[in-house]
C-alpha cells in the first residue's frame, strides 16, 4: 500500500512532452486521479527534433482524467526566422507548434503478482495540422508532428537503500526525420531517508534520472518542493547539452 501511494504521488513529468515520463523515455507511471499540471521549460536544440535548429521553450497543460488515462497539450515556440517571417520585419519568437498527447494504463502495477509491471499505451504529436493527411496520424513524412511517437511501456518499483523506477519500452515512428524505431530503458531513484531532520526532508525531494531514449543516453533530475506541487526539472541530453523546466501540480480530487 506504501508502495501505491509512492508511485502515484511522486510520478515525474516529462516537460520535453509535457506528459508522465523520465526525460524522453517514456514511463509507465501515472499520476494521481484528476491531477492537472501546468508546465513549460527551455529546451536546447539537441533536446528537440532536428525542425528546431535553434534553441526554444515549450509550454503545456496535461490532465489525468481518470488513475489510467491522461492528455496533455503542448507548444514548443517557432523563431521567426525559421518560418521565413523575418523577411516581414518579425523576429524572435512569433509562432507556436501544437501537439496532442495521451497516456492508457493497460494493466496495473502488481495486479496479477507483486512482482508484475505496471503497462502503459502511449502516443505524442499524432496529428499532421492543417491541410495535411490526418489518417496517418503524423506516424510518416516529414510534415507537422514534429514530436510524434507511438510506445508500449512497463515500469516496475522497487525499495532498495531508497526507492527506485525500473522502465523499458519500445518507440515507433516511420517518420522521415527524427525516426524513432527502437528500445529505451531508464531508471530513477529517489531518496527515503527518515524525516527527522530538515535535511532529509531537503533530500527526499531529490530524484534522480538516467535514461537511454533509442538513441542517445541522458541524465538529470527533478526536486519536488512544497509537497510535489512545485517541481524543478533539468537534464544533460547526450550528458552534454543542458535544458531546464519547471512544473505545477494540482490535485482536483
Amino acid at each position: 500500500m506504501v508502495l501505491g501511494t509512492w508511485v502515484c504521488l511522486q510520478a515525474s513529468a516529462q516537460f520535453t512532452y509535457g506528459t508522465t515520463g523520465l526525460l524522453h523515455a517514456p514511463t509507465a507511471d501515472m499520476q494521481r486521479d484528476k491531477t492537472v499540471m501546468l508546465g513549460g521549460g527551455y529546451l536546447n536544440s539537441h533536446a528537440t527534433p532536428s525542425h528546431w535548429y535553434y534553441n526554444t521553450w515549450n509550454y503545456y497543460i496535461n490532465i489525468t482524467f481518470f488513475p489510467w488515462l491522461e492528455v496533455g497539450y503542448t507548444c514548443t515556440l517557432h523563431s521567426a526566422e525559421s518560418l521565413g517571417m523575418d523577411k516581414y520585419g518579425y523576429s524572435g519568437f512569433t509562432n507556436q507548434d501544437r501537439s496532442f498527447h495521451g497516456r492508457l494504463r493497460l494493466w496495473k502495477e502488481g495486479w496479477w503478482k507483486p512482482w508484475t509491471p505496471q503497462i502503459v499505451l502511449g502516443v505524442n504529436d499524432f496529428t499532421t495540422g492543417a491541410g495535411e493527411d490526418y489518417t496517418n496520424m503524423a506516424v510518416k513524412g516529414d510534415g507537422n508532428g514534429y514530436l510524434n511517437r507511438y510506445y508500449l511501456v512497463a515500469t516496475k518499483h522497487v525499495e532498495f537503500y531508497g526507492k527506485w523506477g525500473i522502465h523499458a519500452a519500445y518507440v515507433y515512428n516511420k517518420r522521415d526525420k527524427d525516426k524513432l524505431n527502437g528500445p529505451t530503458f531508464g531508471v530513477d531513484y529517489q531518496f527515503a531517508l527518515p524525516e527527522t531532520s530538515t535535511l532529509n526532508k531537503l533530500v527526499n525531494g531529490i530524484n534522480l534520472i538516467a535514461e537511454y531514449d533509442s538513441k542517445c543516453f541522458n541524465i538529470g533530475g527533478k526536486y519536488s518542493i512544497w509537497k510535489d506541487h512545485i517541481n524543478i526539472v533539468g537534464e544533460l541530453y547526450d550528458c552534454k547539452y543542458p535544458s531546464v523546466g519547471v512544473y505545477f501540480k494540482i490535485h482536483l480530487k
